[in-house]
This record gives structure tokens, sequence and C-alpha cells, in this order.
């Protein structure tokens, strides 16, 4: 297959869009990324960059410019709620990469944008409508353009309008539990940012993640909580904070206590359930557009570059569009399934009873329509 021939169009400028833009790019494919937000606008808090996910970028000629923007992690460590350990575990090693890089969610999104060719991301492309016509699809957008391509990505999250089209119509499901998230001073972390590797406390109901990113004198600050409330953004009080971190360290509890409100992003935590196909003949998903999950275990993105580097293989070794993604996703799919499945056994049977009594794991809740 001439893949410089290759027209490509990646719907979603996030973790998933932009990686693959790169590694497809590389190929000689001509790409083109629409993205729905008007310019780069990450928000959120810390996430890990694991040694394989180093791996590929480093084949792609970008592992310093990520690298520059991170904190380098030796380690993950668990413990309980007042800091007794339960597991030190290094992270895998993926060739010479040994170490997760620690990285703010915006950080990351503008250093994957910052190695794309200019002019190569359209910011302001909501997509509307996707028809596939077998050997390409055609694009329009909210702002009345259209574009047709050889091959469509959609890289466009948990409410993925290209999944919605071709695939799959389920929608996200409610786990269960709230994330409420703030980025604060390593200052004001009352002693507790000492390295740079990840801690994780779990307490009844509760888990606390401590992700350093000393590169910034910074700590991302997670709380995990069960709670039957669904709302997508739901309202939160330094009260009910406060309870959900009842009998942790003290130090965690005082970080809870003079958390600013007002930075701490409140979110009820979606998945999907995995959908049996990813791709037509000429459209694929890939990310959370194909196999979203909880972030028990710290997949996510490390999953959306690994798409894109699986992606870019098979267009390279393969003699057709259609089989390089049916090649793809019999790659990356029996992957993505068990991470979906192992992330959603964050708790156990005891603390799901308590909050959901009668409910199994199994059977969440329909997701609300959203605003």
């Amino acid at each position: 297959m001439d893949i410089t021939n290759l027209k490509i169009a990646i719907v979603g400028a996030g973790y998933a869009g932009a990686a693959a833009a790169k590694a497809l790019s590389l190929l000689g494919a001509d790409v083109t990324v629409y993205e729905q937000a008007s310019q780069s606008g990450e928000v959120g808090a810390g996430i890990g960059l694991r040694p394989a996910t180093m791996a590929r970028f480093a084949q792609w000629g970008m592992r310093d410019a990520i690298a520059a923007c991170t904190s380098a992690s030796d380690y993950f460590e668990i413990l309980t709620a007042t800091g007794e350990p339960i597991m030190k575990e290094n992270w895998p090693e993926s060739g010479v990469e040994t170490k997760t890089h620690l990285v703010h969610r915006r950080d990351f999104i503008d250093a994957l944008i910052g190695v794309l060719p200019e002019g190569m991301v359209r910011f302001g492309h909501k997509l509307v409508k996707i028809e596939d016509k077998g050997a390409s699809s055609v694009l329009t957008f909210a702002n009345g353009e259209t574009a047709e391509a050889d091959l469509v990505v959609g890289a466009d999250g948990i409410s993925s309008i290209v999944r919605d089209q071709l695939f799959s119509q389920a929608g996200p499901v409610f786990s269960g539990e709230h994330a409420y998230r703030a980025v604060i001073s390593a200052d004001d972390a009352h002693g507790l940012v000492v390295d740079d590797n990840l801690r994780m406390y779990i307490g009844r109901g509760t888990k606390i993640y401590l992700l350093p990113l000393r590169h910034r004198n910074q700590v991302s600050f997670d709380i995990t909580a069960l709670n039957p409330d669904s709302t997508w953004a739901p309202e939160i009080t330094t009260e009910q904070l406060l309870a959900t971190v009842e009998g942790f360290d003290e130090r965690l509890v005082a970080i809870t206590r003079e958390l600013d409100l007002s930075i701490v992003n409140a979110r009820a935590v979606y998945d999907i359930d995995p959908i049996d196909n990813w791709h037509t003949a000429s459209v694929v998903l890939i990310g959370d557009s194909a196999h979203s999950m909880l972030h028990h275990q710290g997949q996510g993105a490390n999953s959306a570059i690994e798409d894109a580097g699986a992606l870019a293989d098979a267009l390279a070794e393969s003699a057709t569009v259609a089989e390089a993604l049916e090649s793809f996703q019999a790659t990356r799919k029996p992957v993505t399934d068990e991470l979906q499945r192992i992330s959603r056994q964050g708790w156990s049977e005891g603390e799901l009873d308590e909050v959901f009594p009668g409910q199994r794991p199994e059977s969440q809740f329909a997701a609300p329509a959203r605003g």
C-alpha cells in the first residue's frame, strides 16, 4: 500500500488523536486533525506515562519533548489509609525505558500538539455527521465545512460521535464513583511529596492518589470515592470531601480541608462497555472512543498511545487499509478488553454493597443526558 497517497482525517486532538497524527504523518500520509475546541485547552490533573509509552515516543523522535515536561518515577506504592505500606512495585520495563513519567494533562497535550507540523490540527471543527461510503468517508462539521478521507480515525473520546453514528449507541456507563481532582503546590502537601513516585492510599470506599509533579513544584491530588450520584459534574462542599477521607492519614485530611473548591475538578466517573467492532473498511476507533476505561489501572492515556502506534504499524505492514484495520483490532482489542475488565474491579463486594445494596458491580447505571 502506498501510504504517501493516503488521505487521513483524525477526529479529536486529545492523546489518541495527536499521537496518531504524529505516528501516521511519519509514514508519509496526508494527515489532518479536526478538533471541536477552539484551541488547545486540556484541563485536569496528573497522569503517568508508562515505559512502553515513552518507548513509542522515542521511536517517533519526540521522547525528549515529552520528558522535558515530566517527573520520572521509579515505582508505584500502595498504602493503607493511614500510611502503612501494602505494596511497592517497579514499573514494567520496555527496552531501555524503566521509568514512568508523571505529567500534567495540559502539558502533555501541549507537548503532543507541539511536535505536529503547523496547520495539521484544525480547531473549531465539531463533527456532526460521518458518512461511510466504503472506500472513503465524508465528515460534516458544525461550521458547515466537509472533508473526505480514505481513512477516518475516530479519536473523539468517551462521547464519540463516530462511535455513536457507526458502531454503537450504547453510551457511557456510570461506575458508581466520583473523582475529585486538584493540582496544588507541593508546599501545601504537608510533607507528603518526598520524591517522584506515585502513591495510592486505600480506605473503605475511598482511594487517594498522590502524583508528584515536582518539575512544577506541584502535586496532583485525586480522591476517588464510591457515590450513587450520576450527575456528570456534581456539586461538592468541603464537608462532603472531608467525610470521604475520614480515617485517612491526618496530613491527607489536612490537604482536603485546605482545598480551594474553585480548582477542584469534580466528576462522576464513566467508562463504556466493550464494543464488538472498532472498524469498517475506511473508519476506525482508537483511544477512549473505542475502549474508555476507569482510571484505577492508570491505562487510559497509555492505551491511547499504544493504539496510535499499533495503527501505524498495521498500516505500514498491510496491503490495504481494510486489512490494516482488521490487523489493528486483532492486536489491540483483546488487550483493552482485559484492561477494561480489570479496571472495573476497583472495589470489594462489601464496599459496593454498602453504597449500592443488592447490586453487583456489573449492573452499572445508564448515563444521564449530558447538558
